[in-house]
C-alpha cells in the first residue's frame, strides 16, 4: 500500500519527517529527484534510475537489509533440522553467512542484468517446503544418534559425512531444478505459462508454505512458551500498535529527522529484546541447566563458544560441501516450488514498477528477470544455501513506505549482504538464537505467509460457488493427503524406486498437492475470467500503463550493450534483448489486449492480485 503525506524532499515521507521546516523551493531544489509531483502524493520522491544523497542511500540499503533478515536467517535454521545439523551451531553459522552472500551477489546480478528494477533477492520458502519433504522421506531421515546433543560430535567425519550427504543431495537438485527456471525464462515462455497461473492456483499455494512448516514452528515454541509467548508479543506491539511512533535521532547538520525505526526493525527488535531476557535468566540461573529440563534451550549458553570458534572473516564458495549429487525425486519436488516462484516474480516486477515510477516491465525485462532468477538458484545451489533465491515482496513494500525506488538503493542493500555473508562472527551471532525466540518469530511469520496467500484471492468474486469450491477443496486436499502419505509411506509401490520417490515427495509436499489441485480445477471448471480474478490482475496492469511517467530504456542493459545489440538483426528472435524502436508498438499492443480483456467489471467495482514473495 502507498503511503500518503507531504512529499517535499527525499526525507520527507512515512520513514522521516524533518523537524525543523524548510522552505519548499530548496527542498525542490535539493532533492534531485527528476519525478516529484506536488499534487501526486503516490509519485515517488526518487525513481529508478535517481541517486538519493549518500547518507540516505546508506541508511536504506541497511534498511532492506533488515526488512529481509527474518526471512533469510529463518530459511537455514529450519533446514538445520533436515540436515541433523540441530546440534552444530558452527555449521548453522556458516550456511546462514552464505545464504547472506548469495543473496547479495543474486541482487547484484538482477538490478544489473536482470529485470532492473529495485528489487532485493533472498532465500525462498517455496523451495523450504519441498526441500524438508525430500529430507523426511526413509532414506534421509536423521539418525536418531544425531537428536542428542550428548552422543553429537561436530568434527567427527561420521556425522560430516551424514549432513554433507543430505546437502549435497539437495544442491544438485536445486541446480538441476533450476534450468527449468533459466529455461522458462529466457526463452519468453512465462508470458504463456501465465496466461493459466490465476489468483485460485497462487492462493493456495502461498497460504500452503505457511501452514505446513506449524510443526516447526510448534516444536521450538514447545521449547519455552513463556519465551515465545514474550517473543510474540513484543514483535505484534512494535509492528502493530508503535510502529508509527517518531523517533528523533540528531543529525550532522542543524536539521534532526523523526525516523519510524519500529516500521523496519520489528523483527530484529523483538528478538534482540527477547535475546537479553533470556541472557539475564541464563547468568542469574533462573532457567534449567539440565538438558533434560523443560526450558533449557532458552538458555543462551546452550549452543557453546560458537562466536568464539567461528572464524572473523569466511569466503563461501561454489562446491564447499562436496560434489553435489542428484535425486530425481528431489527434482521434482524442488520444480513444483520454482513453478510458484515464478508466478509470483511476475506479480512482484509489477508492483515495484509502480511503486518505483517505472512503466510497466516489458516482455524482454520480466522474462530476463525470470533467468536471472533462475541463474540465482543455480548459484545458491552451486554455493550450498540449501535453498534458492527469489524476489522480496516485503522490500518491494518498503519502496510504497518510504517512496524511494532507487536502484542504488538496492544495489547497495546486495553489497551490505555480501559482505554479511563474509563476516563469519556475524552468522555465528545469529545461530545462537535461543530455540524458544526463534519459535516466537516463526509464530509471526508463518501466519503472515499463509494470510498472504489467501489475499491474493480479494480479486475474485468470493460470492461464486465455484470458486469456494476450488479453493476449498484444494486447500483442505492439501492437508489431507500428504497426513496420510506421511503416515503410510509404503502404500505406493511401482515397483521402480525411482518413481516411488518422485510420487512420495509431490504428494507429501503440500504446496504442490493444494496448487496442482487449483490450477487444475481453475482452468477446467466453466467461469468466466471476471469470476476468476484475472480481469482485475489485466486491468492494474492497464492501470499501471497510464499513471506512471518514463520510458522503457529504464530496463536497457547497463554498459550500453542495448545500443550495440540494437544494431544487429538477430536481437529479434532473441525474447529477453530490448529492442529499440519497436518498445512503443510493442507496449501499445500489450495495453490493447489488456484492454479488451478488460471489458467486463468487478462486482466490487476493481480489485488486484496482492502479489507476495516469502
Amino acid at each position: 500500500a502507498m503511503a500518503s503525506g507531504k512529499e517535499s524532499s527525499g526525507l520527507d515521507n512515512l520513514a522521516f519527517n524533518v523537524i525543523n521546516d524548510q522552505p519548499r523551493g530548496k527542498e525542490k531544489k535539493t532533492s534531485g529527484s527528476s519525478c516529484v509531483a506536488e499534487e501526486d502524493r503516490n509519485k515517488p520522491t526518487y525513481c529508478v534510475t535517481d541517486v538519493p544523497p549518500w547518507y540516505l542511500c546508506i541508511f536504506l540499503a541497511i534498511q532492506h537489509y533488515l526488512t529481509a533478515f527474518g526471512g533469510i536467517i529463518s530459511i537455514p535454521l529450519i533446514l538445520a533440522e533436515g540436515l541433523c545439523l540441530q546440534h552444530d551451531s558452527l555449521t548453522q553459522s556458516l550456511l546462514i553467512n552464505t545464504i547472506f552472500f548469495v543473496s547479495g551477489l543474486c541482487t547484484l546480478l538482477q538490478v544489473t542484468f536482470g529485470v532492473r528494477l529495485p528489487i532485493l533477492q533472498g532465500g525462498t520458502f517455496a523451495l523450504l517446503t519441498p526441500a524438508m519433504a525430500m529430507l523426511s522421506m526413509p532414506e534421509w531421515k536423521c539418525p536418531a544418534w544425531t537428536q542428542n546433543a550428548s552422543l553429537v560430535n561436530t568434527s567427527s567425519p561420521v556425522f560430516i559425512e551424514v549432513w554433507q550427504t543430505r546437502m549435497r543431495t539437495l544442491q544438485g537438485s536445486i541446480m538441476v531444478a533450476s534450468l527449468l527456471q533459466i529455461l522458462v525464462g529466457f526463452s519468453g515462455l512465462i508470458g504463456f505459462l501465465m496466461r493459466f497461473i490465476g489468483p485460485l492456483t497462487i492462493a493456495p499455494t502461498v497460504s500452503l508454505i505457511g501452514l505446513s512448516l506449524y510443526d516447526s514452528a510448534g516444536v521450538k515454541l514447545g521449547s519455552h512458551w513463556g519465551i515465545s509467548a514474550m517473543t510474540t508479543v513484543l514483535i505484534i506491539l512494535f509492528s502493530q500498535y508503535l510502529r508509527l511512533i517518531p523517533i528523533p535521532v540528531p543529525a550532522y547538520s542543524k536539521y534532526a529527522f523523526m525516523i519510524h525505526l519500529l516500521l523496519y526493525f520489528v523483527i530484529l527488535l523483538g528478538i534482540v529484546v527477547s535475546w537479553l531476557v533470556c541472557y539475564l535468566l541464563t547468568i542469574y540461573d533462573v532457567l534449567p541447566s539440565d538438558p533434560a529440563q523443560y526450558g533449557h534451550l532458552a538458555r543462551t549458553d546452550v549452543k557453546g563458544n560458537v562466536v568464539n570458534e567461528a572464524p572473523w572473516f569466511t569466503f563461501p564458495y561454489p562446491g564447499q560441501w562436496g560434489m553435489p549429487t542428484v535425486s530425481l525425486a528431489g527434482v521434482f519436488g524442488i520444480m513444483a516450488g520454482i513453478i510458484c516462484s515464478m508466478a509470483e516474480s511476475v506479480g512482484d516486477y509489477h508492483a515495484c514498477a509502480k511503486l518505483s515510477g517505472a512503466p510497466p516491465p516489458p516482455k524482454h525485462a520480466i522474462s530476463r528477470g525470470i533467468g536471472v532468477e533462475g541463474l540465482g538458484c543455480l548459484l545458491a545451489g552451486a554455493f550450498g544455501t540449501g535453498n534458492g533465491t527469489t524476489s522480496f515482496s516485503e522490500n518491494v513494500a518498503a519502496l510504497g513506505i518510504t517512496k524511494v525506488g532507487s536502484r542504488m538503493v538496492i544495489l547497495l542493500s546486495g553489497v551490505i549482504m555480501l559482505l554479511m555473508g563474509m563476516l563469519g562472527k556475524i552468522g555465528a551471532i545469529f545461530a545462537t538464537i535461543p530455540t524458544p525466540v526463534l519459535g516466537g518469530m516463526f509464530l509471526i511469520m508463518f501466519g503472515v505467509i499463509t494470510a498472504a496467500g489467501i489475499s491474493n484471492l480479494q480479486s475474485t468474486d468470493m460470492n461464486s460457488s465455484r470458486n469456494i469450491f476450488v479453493f476449498g477443496f484444494s486447500m483442505f486436499s492439501a492437508l489431507v493427503i500428504p497426513n496420510w502419505i506421511m503416515k503410510n509411506p509404503d502404500f505406493f509401490k511401482t515397483g521402480v524406486k525411482e518413481v516411488d520417490q518422485v510420487i512420495n515427495i509431490l504428494l507429501t509436499t503440500h504446496m504442490f498437492v493444494g496448487g496442482f489441485l487449483g490450477f487444475f480445477l481453475d482452468n477446467t471448471v466453466p467461469g468466466t475470467k471476471r469470476e476468476r480474478g484475472l480481469l482485475a490482475w489485466d486491468k492494474v496492469h492497464v492501470e499501471d500503463s497510464c499513471s506512471t511517467l518514463g520510458t522503457e530504456e529504464v530496463y536497457d542493459l547497463p554498459f550500453g550493450i542495448t545500443s550495440r545489440l540494437s544494431t544487429q538483426s538477430w536481437v529479434r528472435y532473441v525474447p529477453f534483448c530490448p529492442r529499440k524502436g519497436h518498445r512503443t508498438q510493442d507496449g501499445s499492443e500489450d495495453n490493447n489486449v489488456l484492454q479488451g480483456r478488460g471489458s467486463e467489471q468487478l462486482p466490487n467495482g476493481t480489485g488486484i492480485i496482492s502479489e507476495f514473495k516469502l
